[in-house]
């Protein structure tokens, strides 16, 4: 198959979050099946200058976004047999920032139409065109509008619900080439919204989890989205994420302070170093806890600055928190490492290098979220042989098996309710069974058994397409029969006169 993806970051180009690690390693893992895969993506300034320099210029063209005629240059790079392509328009993507700009709207709409001008301008012909997220969203509407010519189908997934692409209704106007028969499938609350114009006019919708995929149908997860979502409940489909494990690996990893691999020891001695670095109580045996995520009230942190002060005073632990976000919690977090300077410390940067020993180094790793659409904290940390704590939600409910000490299964710790209580009574019975060995040596040996990769997921992707794809050829013969037996009537008419 020739597969298009478009999508706005992807690693090791740019990133923010968790979609940027999908859109390196999705493609790589399709693409080790003989398919054509390419991707689509702005060129941002925060491109690596080491990538920059392999680019190869490929040519430029006009774009327009409604009478404003703009600059468009595209670039191309090949990694892991796929064909990656950038849309370069300096106005608006040569900023500090990836998304929040104040003309994202206008940013994402030239980014579409400069989609279907590179696939004209390389005469290429996907089969599938496959669209990530919000900043997506017009791509399917566009194909549906006959914008672009050939026929495809197009898939569409859902990373996170909760950012939509909302913007005034004026934009309909002012940059969107439709015809105002299309308002309606892109019109939510007086707002233009570019999700929904994705959900209802996709061939088919994913999610990145089974159980996201029922979530969001309720309206508690589903953002005001969820009737457009219960409307198209026969074209939706939950996929969980994997992570590529030649990047996550604590054997070849270069920023892990010691290899290792299913070797506890191993494990230990990392601790021992970020013990050292981080000057913390030096001690492989007191359970290190770890924590790195976006600091927003929907990754669960009023839950753990509720519990803190209490763990960290009746429990003999250590906590590391990474990660930058809301004011409210890094002061929170601030506040308490100063409190507990022997057992907490709070980075407030992210920092990717870092990130990995902090996974090495760790006994457990925190992930009480609210909502998770998938997670891929959990996976990693799985494959850095770091017993996740999670709230049983999304694909965190999907991926990790709460231990069960009387038959042995699990592969971490789990609680059901969004509830602090409920959440430190999960991490006291997690420290108890530390301390008991053949219980975490079991548990040990079901997160060495975890299935992290790709190979599943891609071949669920795979099924999808072809499934699609059989469908179109359907279409196209009842269309072809259609216009035959059209021709034939009309024949038959003319005879008759």
């Amino acid at each position: 198959m020739n597969i298009v993806m478009a999508a706005s970051e992807c690693a090791p180009f740019f990133k923010t979050g968790g979609l940027a690690d999908v859109i390196a390693s999705l493609p790589k893992a399709l693409a080790s099946k003989k398919h054509n895969l390419t991707v689509i993506l702005p060129k941002y300034r925060s491109m690596p200058s080491e990538i920059q320099k392999q680019l190869q210029f490929e040519g430029s063209f006009d774009v327009w976004v409604k009478w404003r005629k703009q600059y468009c240059g595209l670039f191309s790079y090949k990694q892991d047999k796929v064909k990656y392509y950038f849309i370069d328009n300096e106005y608006y993507f040569n900023r500090a920032h990836l998304y929040d700009e104040p003309d994202d709207a206008e940013r994402f709409v030239f980014f579409s139409h400069a989609f279907f001008e590179t696939l004209q301008t390389l005469q290429l012909i996907p089969d599938i065109i496959h669209c990530h997220d919000w900043q997506t969203g017009l791509i399917p509407l566009y194909t549906k509008a006959r914008v672009y010519q050939h026929p495809v189908k197009t898939v569409f997934t859902i990373h996170n619900l909760k950012y939509q692409g909302v913007f005034p209704l004026s934009i309909f106007h002012e940059l969107l080439h439709l015809d105002p028969v299309h308002m309606g499938g892109l019109e939510l609350d007086g707002m233009i919204n570019f999700m929904k114009g994705a959900l209802i006019h996709a061939d088919w919708i994913t999610t990145v989890s089974p159980s996201y995929a029922q979530e969001i149908l309720d309206p508690y997860y589903g953002e005001g989205l969820e009737n457009y979502l219960t409307n198209r409940i026969s074209s939706i489909t939950g996929i969980v994420n994997g992570i590529d494990e030649d990047i996550y690996n604590p054997q070849s990893d270069l920023n892990v302070s010691v290899p290792y691999s299913r070797n506890y020891a191993g494990k230990k001695e990392n601790k021992r170093v970020m013990q050292q670095e981080l000057d913390l109580n030096i001690s492989k045996d007191v359970p290190m806890f770890v924590l790195i995520s976006r600091l927003v009230e929907e990754k669960g942190l009023p839950l753990l600055t509720h519990i803190l002060d209490e763990l960290l005073s009746t429990e003999t632990i250590q906590i590391i928190i990474m990660g930058t976000g809301e004011a409210c919690f890094e002061e929170a977090f601030h506040s308490i490492s100063n409190r507990y300077p022997d057992s907490c410390r709070f980075i407030n940067v992210f920092h990717e290098g870092l990130a990995h020993r902090l996974y090495a180094a760790s006994d457990f790793f925190l992930m009480p979220s609210r909502f998770e659409p998938c997670g891929l904290g959990q996976l990693i940390a799985l494959r850095y042989e770091s017993i996740p704590i999670v709230r049983e939600t999304g694909g965190l409910k999907d991926t990790i098996k709460p231990y069960n000490e009387f038959n042995g299964e699990g592969n971490g710790f789990s609680f059901t309710n969004y509830n602090a209580y409920d959440f430190l009574n999960t991490i006291r019975y997690a420290i108890h069974l530390y301390y008991q060995p053949t219980h975490w040596n079991r548990l040990l040996k079901n997160v060495y058994k975890s299935k992290l990769n790709w190979e599943h997921s891609a071949s669920c992707y795979e099924d999808l397409y072809n499934m699609l794809l059989q469908v179109n050829e359907e279409e196209n013969y009842d269309h072809d029969r259609r216009q035959s037996k059209s021709v034939t009537e009309r024949e038959a008419h003319l005879i008759i006169r």
